[in-house]
């Protein structure tokens, strides 16, 4: 990228926070200047808010890159639908990001980890906020389907989760310990393979009875068990007391290929909903992702492109049905890189029609530090 403000459209295609995410990391990553207009122009309450929240929790990502690389952030106020980032170095060390109520640390983790893969140093972030919160990974996706997939990059990175924080209130806590590399390899993801391996975890935090955990556990074990009947199933239920702020519930379920693959269904509990039809939730949105025979789910599917885009070579990866979010994770890439995205039909023996091949030619960004 040439030293001049690249501009970006933040209403185009998924026209959500992702642009803005995306773009911001990038412009990081490449010492790019950056404008951003209309975003999230495609929402309900647009520009730097989020309706489930009614917090800053975008400003407060905006916030954390400019930090990490000592830039200057310009337009970056709550409703604002127009900011300009100009970075300078990524210098690694501690920082700090809190949304200050259940504003997504899941979000937070997603514009801040590639930064600091490109930092001169290793980079220590406290991440406050919702760690299971609506429209956003809940942290327990992040620890167990998108961090063992994304260390094939070469990534390198611990993830403690201090406290849980549910809504509205947040007080969610994970630390992030980034060391950074010289390059990022790519990765070789188009052979499923069988799954070998279904467990997770349904849990009730505060004042909740122990007794929505198990309902939500043995409705997804019901659900699972009509379509998959040869794999042992094991949904832990838990009482969350110490290290939880909040009342809250949900549930994960995670299943794991012959390959390596890992996919993931969830569900966070609402008021006047019924915990059996969370977990039944959770199990069907785990059976669908598993079903296309595709080697990662519809939510890890458009997180991985940023690292394909980066990583020093060819990257090839077995889908299903390509979503907007990753279209649009695609977009962002190739205009604000010389990333190249193909995108074709994959041969599938299973006679399934909504399988894909997403192959990248990275463009092997180095840190010039190492």
């Amino acid at each position: 990228m040439a030293a001049t403000t690249f501009e970006m459209d933040g209403s185009v295609m998924e026209g959500g926070g992702q642009i803005l995410r995306l773009s911001a990391a990038l412009s990081c990553i490449q010492g790019a200047s950056i404008k951003i207009n209309k975003i999230r122009a495609g929402r309900s309450t647009p520009g730097l808010s989020n309706p489930y929240f009614s917090l800053p929790q975008h400003l407060s990502g905006l916030e954390l890159v400019r930090d990490m690389c000592n830039g200057n952030l310009e337009g970056a106020t709550v409703g604002s639908s127009e900011i300009t980032l100009t970075p300078g170095k990524i210098k690694g060390g501690n920082h700090v990001a809190d949304t200050r109520t259940a504003g997504s640390v899941g979000l937070l983790m997603q514009i801040s980890l590639p930064c600091a893969l490109f930092a001169q140093g290793p980079s220590e972030l406290c991440l406050k906020g919702g760690t299971n919160a609506e429209m956003a990974p809940q942290i327990d996706y992040t620890l167990k389907v998108f961090k063992p997939i994304v260390e094939r990059f070469g990534v390198q990175f611990d993830c403690d989760l201090k406290m849980r924080g549910y809504y509205p209130k947040g007080g969610g806590e994970v630390v992030l310990k980034v060391n950074p590399g010289k390059e990022l390899s790519p990765i070789n993801m188009t052979e499923r393979g069988n799954i070998t391996k279904i467990y997770g975890r349904a849990f009730v935090a505060g004042v909740l009875p122990f007794k929505l955990a198990k309902d939500m556990s043995t409705a997804a074990v019901r659900t699972i068990r009509k379509e998959i009947k040869d794999l042992y199933i094991n949904i832990q239920s838990l009482q969350e007391k110490d290290k939880a702020c909040g009342n809250g519930n949900g549930i994960i379920i995670i299943a794991e290929s012959s390959t390596g693959c890992i996919f993931a269904g969830s569900s966070l509990g609402k008021k006047g909903v019924y915990a059996d039809k969370v977990g039944i939730e959770a199990a069907e949105m785990l059976l669908r992702n598993i079903r296309h025979n595709g080697c990662v789910d519809e939510f890890l599917q458009d997180q991985l492109i940023i690292f394909m885009a980066l990583a020093n070579g060819t990257s090839r990866m077995r889908t299903g049905p390509i979503t907007l979010h990753t279209q649009t994770a695609i977009h962002v890439a190739e205009q604000l890189m010389n990333a190249k995205f193909v995108i074709r039909k994959a041969e599938d023996e299973h006679g399934n029609n909504d399988t894909y091949i997403i192959e990248c030619q990275g463009v092997g960004a180095t840190n010039p530090s190492l």
